[in-house]
């Protein structure tokens, strides 16, 4: 086998850490990462009084679909822009098997760095889920639990099998600065200023962008034609209107003629009429001189 790359080996190594460190570890995809990763890992520092976060970017998560997944190199270095903190550290590092499954990657943190006081990071909506997870009672138990509030997730995660099944270990949120120093099994509700960001919606809508430039071309042969039906179809009604409109005009011109033929038809008649009373009029003159 080929050795690995000198980047890759350096991007799955833990970082450093020392014995009485209180670091919390918030493990995903980070498939993109963005800015409420920041946002809760800012809060945990503050809120559980640790002294640094470690972003555990996985190879793959097992309950999602792996298609069009970026490569573990991408994510990282999107990682390490996002995050842009010296208490942040991100790294790919996933256990000595390179395992998919929290449990493993947890087991062999506390392994390499048995005096560091560790505390796993999720969101609400991982606790509404994670009965799904493999060995999701071990996780309970390995170390404590911070369970940071998201949109629409708050009643779920509490009704959750994860948190029905350790309610007795729940600790106040009030209490939540001393998490990390407890004996597990011991987990907390955080709550904080909520983000609708989420990497799903921000895939979602990124392949809505790629796809739309795409249909662009697509559709404008289809509009030729419709255009040229639309041109044809809107100068048809004009010649009708034309035909519809030259008639009245003719019939018109016939009701103009027809007064013009009577009215020559009524003076012909005037000037025989007029002759024939000349006619009267000159034989009675006549008759008058022939009788004088």
């Amino acid at each position: 086998m080929k050795p690995a790359p000198k980047t890759e080996r350096k991007s799955v190594q833990l970082p450093l850490a020392a014995p009485r460190m209180r670091i919390g570890l918030l493990g995903g995809s980070f498939n993109p990462p963005h800015a409420a990763h920041r946002q809760i890992s800012l809060t945990a520092l503050k809120r559980l009084g640790l002294d640094r976060v470690w972003w555990l970017v996985s190879p793959a998560n097992p309950l999602k679909d792996t298609i069009g997944l970026p490569d573990l190199e991408k994510r990282i270095a999107a990682a390490k822009q996002v995050a842009r903190h010296p208490r942040i550290e991100v790294t790919g590092f996933s256990g000595n098997g390179k395992s998919l499954y929290t449990v493993d990657v947890l087991r062999a943190i506390k392994r390499r760095y048995p005096g560091v006081q560790f505390v796993w990071l999720m969101g609400a909506d991982n606790l509404a889920d994670i009965h799904r997870w493999r060995a999701w009672q071990t996780i309970f138990s390995l170390m404590p639990i911070a369970v940071l509030d998201r949109p629409g997730y708050r009643l779920r995660a509490r009704a959750s099998q994860g948190a029905q099944r350790f309610a007795d270990f729940h600790v106040d949120e009030s209490d939540a600065r001393g998490l990390a120093q407890l004996e597990p099994p011991a987990w907390t509700v955080v709550t904080h200023p909520l983000s609708g960001l989420s990497s799903t919606a921000i895939r979602a809508k990124t392949d809505t962008k790629q796809v739309k430039p795409n249909s662009k071309p697509k559709s404008k042969p289809a509009q030729k034609p419709k255009q040229k039906a639309k041109a044809a179809a809107a100068k048809k009604p004009k010649q009708k209107q034309k035909t519809t409109a030259s008639a009245p005009k003719r019939s018109k011109a016939k009701a103009v003629k027809a007064p013009i033929k009577r009215t020559k038809q009524k003076t012909s008649a005037k000037k025989a009429a007029r002759k024939a009373s000349h006619r009267i009029a000159g034989g009675r003159k006549a008759l008058s001189a022939a009788s004088y």
